[in-house]
């Protein structure tokens, strides 16, 4: 497993958290439920340091290389700011009362 983390810095950027929180419930939540390979994405953010980013999960490093859709990047205007990959150790999951990992966050609950 293969686990890559993104952040973009947003202050050179038109969009903000918010605006984006709107681009993940309208488009990006459905288009990464169907990327080959990903197991996992769970999108993060700073407001108080005005950063968003992704972490992904993938069932390999040769997922993780894939074409990705670049709707964030294009939205934003550039990049992301940082962008780091590393090998999984290993994994686990706790106790927990949501069945369903999906749909949930503050862009569907703010």
């Amino acid at each position: 497993m293969h686990v890559v983390i993104a952040w973009w810095q947003l202050d050179r950027s038109v969009q903000t958290i918010a605006s984006l929180r709107n681009f993940l419930r309208d488009e990006a939540v459905d288009r990464y439920s169907r990327v080959p390979g990903l197991r996992l994405k769970v999108w993060i953010s700073d407001e108080r340091t005005d950063r968003w980013g992704a972490v992904f999960l993938w069932e390999s490093a040769e997922a993780a290389a894939a074409p990705l859709p670049a709707r964030a990047a294009e939205l934003i205007g550039y990049p992301p700011t940082e962008r780091h990959a590393f090998d999984v150790e290993a994994t686990t999951e706790g106790t927990y009362d949501t069945v369903r990992l999906a749909r949930l966050g503050l862009a569907f609950t703010g």
